[in-house]
């Protein structure tokens, strides 16, 4: 699979997430949500810091991208590490959630409409994109081997 389409489905993934999380006003259902949020978000960051990142970073014109993504990455893993010591029930949880999705939507967004998925596109062949959606799919599919 083309790693563009890879990190979307997994952008998508979490969004749906993101909204079942807000809908509901279980708390245990909260926390599960939030749950698997945040597993998809360790898994999805751990692959483009260690995959996909180092190889857009070879091309200079994506450097800057890059450094900006990472940064927004430092931000969702406070975030994550704040709300993990959280209760749903904590008043605390609804806002950080919200920041959180927040910060997730803009970093998807910016990623898939913004200059970076399009840039790429102009950067690298579809090839190379395949070869690259391989190596993702190995580091995600080690990684969750890992978690479990």
């Amino acid at each position: 699979m083309d790693a563009l389409e890879l990190l979307k489905q997994d952008h998508q993934k979490v969004k749906k997430l993101f909204e079942q999380g807000q809908k509901t006003e279980d708390k245990k259902q909260q926390k599960q949500i939030f749950k698997e949020i945040k597993a998809e978000l360790e898994t999805h960051t751990r692959i483009e810091e260690t995959v996909f990142y180092p190889a857009m970073q070879e091309h200079e014109e994506l450097k800057d991208m890059v450094l900006e993504s990472l940064e927004e990455h430092k931000q969702v893993k406070t975030v994550l590490r704040e709300m993990s010591r959280l209760s749903p029930s904590s008043e605390k949880f609804k806002p950080k959630f919200k920041v959180l999705k927040d910060n997730i939507e803009h970093h998807a967004e910016e990623e898939e409409e913004g200059t970076m998925f399009p840039k790429i596109r102009q950067v690298i062949d579809s090839a190379g994109l395949e070869q690259l959606g391989e190596e993702l799919e190995v580091a995600k599919h080690k990684r969750l081997r890992k978690a479990s």
